[in-house]
């Protein structure tokens, strides 16, 4: 084995880690690769041998025999040795013939080119095989690596071995792919006729059952239910004149086993068949078995314990446990229906025991020599031939160099008080008592953690109590305890203390027990530790402090805002003119949040004798949406006063907002502008919902021309449109606060302020005013701020000009 020299770091330097573990990875790899040539070696050297002894050639013409013979079968050296292995006669490698013929070895090298070719992948599974061989040293562990095997290429979903008893019985040797319960059901198989695996052994021939139905009446089935296995094939191990083995696959889906699995399964059985060799035979008792003594002391024993032997691999770390004594409770706690538990190996009785932390314990114990105690668990178990969950620990001893495992059954009893033990732990309290005459205390261990006390300081007195609390709190614990002692008044008081975990909030809640004559003579107490809880009552505390601070400072911003935005927006207490037009004008806020929000409106008479009407709505509430209100508000009367057309203004106000102190701020507007002479109403958008016309008892949206939300680009794109109006016409302009119920599209709330609208007059005074309009339009808790011009041409007049409508008319920036 070779490896590489680690230099010695330098005073002061720290050593190169990657190094060191690419070495060590190196000699390990290494190391994997000597163990598996020693272990191949081993197989090639032992057929070698059995060669040599039935043909009496040398030690090289042996080894070039099995090459020969493995080349001419298309066989791996390998998988020629585990073959002439199998293959040797009961008498083992006894003395050759006296006709010098090759004995029991192998058919000659014109017999095997005859024979059936090898599909080329089952010849590479075989050789795969035959190299995982070389690591099976128990039954079940071949059993596991044959299901390992053929499981992907043949379905298997269960794979059996079964050996030949003194008398005729089999006994289950190995299994892989099926449950302990069964495994112990069918480990004894008497001999029965009509027996489908001595069937097999007993003619030397495969038995094929792969027609359930047809198989299910001439055969006893292993399975439970039977069914669960629809095919399965025995296929016994060759040994000569008789079979002492069987390999039983077993498929879950229906179907024969094809000619190429049928050649697959032989060469899998010729391979098992020298590997056996080794282990076939049913162990027999250790050299270092117990004495008799030792086994009858177990016998006799009441309670359930066992003597555990540990085996060893080649690396030297335990991989199993011989149980060479058990007592008879042992072998009902692991499952007295599959037999004797002496002289097998414990991870086949208790199969998930590396699962639990009794294994490691195992294990420490024995390296170690502590005693090692598990915690209580949950154990199923057979009672009275039903299945039931009992609670156990397992207590694990050294004995020189095997190992004595005890199990402890705990009574209804002890698991109360394991619940109680939980409960305080769960609850974070602890029970204590006083004995007023005696002066003695007793506490649980609960108590002393809470108190941060060393339990080898022992209990306070009842009397001492107060000491522990801070000095604010002493006073009323002190009154406390001393009403308890002299009156027999019971109390429920709160303190706090400090311990190494910082301060403690502490509840304590006693009462006493009198004698006969009405004299305390003992104290029953409960300790809790309330730490946690006060903690999150303070954070809530300080939580709502912090929001009504909150609160009282937005309902003092909502108050300025307030009252500057009715500064800057003062509302109409009526009804007013201009040009000709009647105008109503409503501004509700919103009544779900604190923060003011920035729609606003303009209605206003041009020096020309036309009008400008505005209604805009700012993104987001609060200081900054009126200041932006203002802003736009202002500049648009301001732009279109000194001339410039509907677009112009709305393109100047974009570039306004994307340059004002918030850059990502952003707003929708409506800009109409209404020509007195010939009753024309032009209008531009950014944005906005549509414009309301109500002519005749007829309701319409006007088309909106292009016109791009205000504050989202740079390169906006704007368009006028133009109405006539009629006399008796109606026109709404509003912010989208009118129409939005969440979750709801705006579209429903278009329609539904259309139905109102178009809803007639009928008999109720006042109905169609503004006021009527926004009691049927809102909801009792307004959501978003609401806006509305509400704008009527006086009514028809004879001789009026025609009417064109709605000419959808677009002039372009």
């Amino acid at each position: 084995m070779r490896s590489e020299p680690v230099v010695p770091t330098g005073s002061g330097s720290a050593p190169d880690l990657v190094e060191l573990a690419r070495v060590v990875a190196q000699q390990r790899a290494e190391l994997d690769r000597l163990r598996e040539q020693a272990a191949t070696s081993a197989v090639v050297e032992r057929a070698k041998g059995a060669v040599m002894a039935l043909t009496g050639c040398s030690a090289d013409a042996a080894g070039e025999t099995l090459l020969q013979r493995g080349k001419a079968a298309r066989r791996s050296l390998l998988e020629e040795c585990w073959i002439t292995l199998g293959d040797l006669t009961p008498a083992g490698t006894g003395t050759p013939r006296p006709d010098g013929e090759p004995g029991s070895l192998p058919e000659t090298a014109s017999d095997l080119t005859a024979a059936p070719a090898t599909p080329d992948d089952v010849a590479e599974a075989l050789r795969r095989l035959a190299r995982d061989l070389v690591h099976v040293d128990t039954h079940r562990d071949l059993a596991r690596c044959l299901l390992d095997h053929l499981g992907p290429g043949l379905d298997a979903d269960s794979v059996m071995i079964y050996g030949r008893r003194a008398g005729g019985g089999l006994e289950l040797l190995g299994h892989a792919g099926i449950g302990e319960r069964l495994a112990d059901r069918w480990r004894q198989v008497p001999p029965f006729s009509g027996v489908a695996v001595l069937e097999a052994m007993d003619a030397g021939e495969p038995r094929w059952l792969e027609d359930y139905a047809e198989d299910s009446t001439r055969y006893l089935l292993i399975g439970e239910p039977p069914e669960r296995w629809r095919s399965r094939a025995w296929l016994p191990l060759p040994a000569g004149d008789g079979a002492e083995a069987c390999l039983g696959v077993l498929r879950g889906r229906p179907g024969r086993f094809t000619a190429r699995d049928r050649v697959h399964l032989r060469g899998v059985v010729r391979l098992c068949a020298g590997r056996m060799r080794t282990f076939t035979s049913l162990p027999e008792p250790a050299s270092d078995a117990p004495s008799d003594a030792v086994q009858a002391l177990f016998a006799a024993l009441p309670v359930a314990a066992m003597l555990l032997t540990p085996l060893r691999g080649p690396s030297g770390t335990v991989e199993d446990f011989r149980v060479d004594a058990a007592t008879a409770r042992a072998a009902d706690l692991l499952g007295g229906a599959g037999g004797e538990p002496a002289g097998r190996r414990l991870l086949e009785l208790w199969p998930d025991l590396t699962d639990t932390p009794v294994w490691p314990g195992c294990l420490d114990t024995l390296s170690s020599g502590s005693t090692y105690e598990s915690e209580p668990f949950a154990h199923q178990e057979t009672v009275d031939g039903a299945r039931a969950l009992s609670t156990y620990s397992v207590r694990v001893t050294r004995l020189e160099d095997a190992l004595v495992v005890t199990w402890t059954r705990h009574a209804s009893s002890d698991r109360q008080e394991q619940r109680l033990a939980v409960l305080q732990r769960l609850g974070n309290l602890g029970w204590a008592n006083w004995n007023l005459a005696t002066d003695e205390a007793s506490w649980s261990s609960q108590v002393f953690a809470i108190l941060d006390r060393d339990p080898a300081d022992g209990p306070v007195p009842l009397a001492g109590l107060p000491r522990l609390a801070y000095s604010d709190d002493r006073s009323e614990l002190s009154r406390a305890v001393g009403a308890l002692i002299r009156e027999g008044q019971p109390f429920d008081v709160s303190f706090r203390v400090r311990g190494t975990r910082g301060v403690r909030h502490l509840r304590l809640v006693a009462e006493v027990v009198a004698d006969a004559h009405g004299t305390p003579v003992e104290v029953h107490g409960i300790v809790q530790d309330l730490t946690a809880r006060r903690r999150a009552e303070l954070a809530l505390v300080e939580s709502e402090r912090a929001i009504l601070t909150q609160h009282d400072v937005l309902q003092s911003e909502r108050n300025l805002v307030t009252r500057l935005q009715n500064a800057l927006l003062p509302l109409p207490e009526r009804p007013v003119g201009l040009a000709e037009l009647r105008v109503e004008v409503a501004y509700l806020p919103s009544q779900s949040g604190l923060q003011v929000g920035g729609d606003w409106f303009s209605a206003i008479e041009l020096p020309d004798g036309d009008a400008l009407f505005v209604v805009g709505d700012v993104a987001g509430h609060g200081v900054g949406a009126v200041a932006a209100m203002a802003l736009l508000r202002f500049t648009a009367k301001g732009m279109v006063i000194t001339g410039s057309s509907l677009t112009g203004a709305l393109a100047r106000l974009n570039t306004l907002l994307l340059h004002s102190r918030d850059t990502h701020g952003t707003a929708t507007m409506v800009l109409a502008r209404y020509r007195r002479r010939d009753r024309r109403l032009l209008w531009a958008q950014a944005g906005h919902t549509p414009p309301l016309l109500a002519r005749d008892g007829e309701v319409t949206f006007l088309r909106r021309p292009p016109g791009m939300l205000l504050g989202a680009t740079a390169t906006p794109h704007f368009e006028e449109a133009e109405c006539r109006l009629e006399p008796g016409d109606r026109v709404l302009l509003y912010t989208d606060g009118l129409v939005e119920r969440p979750p709801e599209i705006i579209d429903a709330g278009l329609e539904r302020l259309a139905r109102a609208v178009a809803a007639p007059p009928g008999d109720r005074p006042g109905r169609g005013s503004l006021a009527t309009l926004l009691e049927s339009m809102l909801e009792e808790e307004r959501r978003d701020d609401v806006c509305v011009l509400d704008i009527r041409v006086p009514g028809k007049s004879r001789g009026a000009g025609p009417s064109d409508g709605t000419t959808g008319e677009r002039r372009p920036t």
